[in-house]
């Protein structure tokens, strides 16, 4: 299955809700609409590969803060 395919079937790729949010509560937002996610947490600025595997969500977090978030 491409990533179009996953959009056309309706999948949510990306959670623009979970920006500001500290790592661990984006995390449960992101498992409650993928279960299957692998997520990754990085910090912002990290370089990551451009090879596409559909289970896997990146999310970068802005560790600089007081408290880290998602960036």
């Amino acid at each position: 299955m491409s990533s179009s395919d996953n959009v056309a079937a309706g999948e949510k790729t990306m959670w623009p809700e979970v920006v500001g949010l500290c790592a661990k509560e984006a995390k449960k937002i992101i498992l409650a609409d993928k279960p299957d996610a692998d997520i990754i947490m990085l910090p912002v600025g990290t370089p990551v590969t451009k090879d596409f595997r559909p289970e896997r969500v990146r999310v970068f977090v802005d560790i600089i803060a007081d408290t880290p978030s998602i960036g």
